[in-house]
């Protein structure tokens, strides 16, 4: 499953290797232009061009060309190419379009469509004309492109005149995204989770099991916590089989044991759960709410007076990153289970914090960790398996799962985790910044947004469960189906796993038309009036 990027090709090696696809596809395949010994075509036009380009690696292996100079090259064909084209637009040629064979039914040329449509628009075109191949007529109208005039070119070289306008090409996305999960042999996941797993985790999960008191099983659950404490800058990690769920009572058993008054604080539904895990384990707290989205009032909570803060780092339920207090007195408890993995995390100031394997992580669901920094010792009064001080000491108290200990492991040591942060920070920036284009309203804008996930108003009367249906059979998982977001009539947009930016361009158009379409039908007018 290649990771293809999308750039408009600048670098010398780029435009290089440009030149050398359009000699494949246009002298080899296409008898157009004349065989060179060079094995390079270079576009009379080429000074003028803007070349929009997918990138396996270093590789190209497609190309767009893109100007908006007139007289296009099919003036040149047509007479009075105007009288052929819709009024009231302003056009730009696409040409050249060349994609590698082994890359014509992933998501390349969807990706380099959207790009071109992107790049376009920011420079005020909302046409677009091309001379198609009549080899791949069929394909170009699936995509939108309206034929018009006689073919040119020639009869070993025959092309169709073709426009689309970008209105057009929003209507025809949701055909344009079934091209992105052919490729991928799966719809694209932009859940919380699940997310989608690398094949290398997939491999570790289904190798022989191990007894959780084998040296094999001890190999890999003493790297896979060198692994995490790296992660986070923590001293100690205990590795749970249960979801964040069981990690977080093991923190309010934790503080428990303390007999003393603290401070959760909530702006979202996760924030509300740990005070829920307070309540249950009895403690004594103050229940600190911000209103859902907005940051915490760093003031507000100084004036607390406390013995221990519990928190989110990343309240998910809005798409907000929540600052970790740095000069409290406090012992601060932070649930990072939708936090680790997508953004850097210290936890050197924090006395107990939480994850789970099936987020950023992107593994399997099933294990949780609660990270410390200082010893913790076994306690006889707390429930043996809520009791941190025996994983602490035992290292494995009870049974375990060797096979989700592995995947996590190759999960975490896999990933370069800098470049990992800055890719996904890149991602949900120019995400947010595409919707909000697009007229969306994301829930939390006025807060530090989590680059990993995006919530997402839905304008009335559209429905949240109608518009995620649709884009289920776009192609895309989407968030919706949570209490909290269907009450709101919200969806969610998540880039925990490894999500190509074709595919992110592709659901940029095809949720634009979804939500536009679901908020104008008769039937979303009826839901409105009764």
């Amino acid at each position: 499953m290649p990771d293809i990027r999308f750039k408009v090709a600048r670098e010398p090696r780029e435009l290089e290797q440009v030149h050398a696809l359009q000699y494949r596809a246009f002298v080899e395949e296409i008898p157009q232009h004349a065989r060179n010994a060079e094995g390079r075509h270079v576009d009379r036009f080429h000074d003028e061009n803007t070349y929009f380009i997918a990138l396996d690696g270093e590789t190209v292996v497609g190309s767009i060309a893109l100007r908006g100079q007139r007289p296009f090259s099919l003036d040149q064909k047509l007479a009075d190419l105007d009288a052929y084209l819709p009024d009231g637009h302003r056009f730009f040629e696409i040409r050249l379009l060349s994609v590698a064979k082994e890359h014509r039914r992933g998501n390349v040329l969807p990706g380099l469509l959207a790009g071109v449509w992107e790049y376009a628009t920011s420079a005020g075109f909302d046409g677009a004309v091309i001379s198609g191949t009549t080899r791949q007529l069929e394909l170009y109208t699936h995509i939108g492109f309206i034929p018009f005039g006689p073919l040119v070119g020639t009869d070993d070289a025959a092309f169709q005149p073709m426009y689309l306008t970008r209105t057009r090409f929003r209507e025809r996305a949701r055909e344009i995204s079934s091209l992105v999960p052919a490729t991928r042999g799966e719809i694209v996941n932009l859940l919380t989770g699940p997310v989608t797993i690398h094949p290398d985790v997939v491999e570790a999960f289904g190798t022989r099991a191990q007894s959780h008191r084998s040296p094999a099983f001890d190999d890999d659950l003493h790297a896979l916590k060198i692994a995490l404490r790296k992660l986070v800058n923590a001293k100690h990690v205990e590795v749970l089989l249960g979801s964040g769920t069981l990690a977080n009572d093991t923190v309010a058993a934790q503080l428990s044991l303390l007999g003393t008054h603290g401070l959760v604080i909530s702006n979202g539904e996760f924030g509300e759960r740990l005070a829920d895990h307070a309540t249950r384990a009895r403690l004594d707290f103050e229940h600190l709410r911000f209103d859902w989205g907005a940051p915490f009032d760093v003031d507000e909570i100084a004036r607390r007076d406390c013995d221990w803060i519990w928190m989110t780092a990343c309240e998910t339920s809005t798409g907000v990153l929540n600052a970790i207090p740095r000069t409290t007195r406090a012992k601060l408890c932070i649930d990072a289970v939708s936090a680790i993995g997508a953004v850097p995390l210290d936890f050197s100031d924090v006395w107990l914090a939480t994850g789970a394997s099936s987020k950023a992580l992107a593994s399997y669901p099933g294990l949780s960790f609660v990270f410390h920094q200082q010893p913790i010792a076994v306690s006889d009064t707390l429930p043996r398996y809520l009791d941190l001080g025996l994983y602490a000491r035992d290292g494995t108290p009870f049974t375990h799962s060797s096979n989700l200990v592995r995947a996590l492991r190759v999960a975490v040591e896999r990933v370069d985790w800098p470049s990992r942060f800055a890719q996904t920070a890149a991602t949900g920036a120019w995400l947010r910044g595409r919707l909000r284009e697009n007229g969306f309203t994301i829930i939390g804008d006025g807060a530090e947004p989590a680059p990993h996930v995006i919530t997402i108003a839905l304008p009335p009367p559209a429905s949240s469960d109608e518009v995620a249906e649709k884009m289920e059979r776009a192609g895309f998982l989407i968030g919706y189906a949570s209490p909290y977001l269907r009450e709101r009539n919200w969806i969610q947009l998540c880039v925990m796993g490894d999500v190509p930016r074709a595919a992110l361009r592709v659901l940029n158009y095809v949720l634009t038309d979804t939500a536009t379409h679901a908020a104008t039908t008769p039937a979303a007018a009826h839901r409105s009036a009764s």
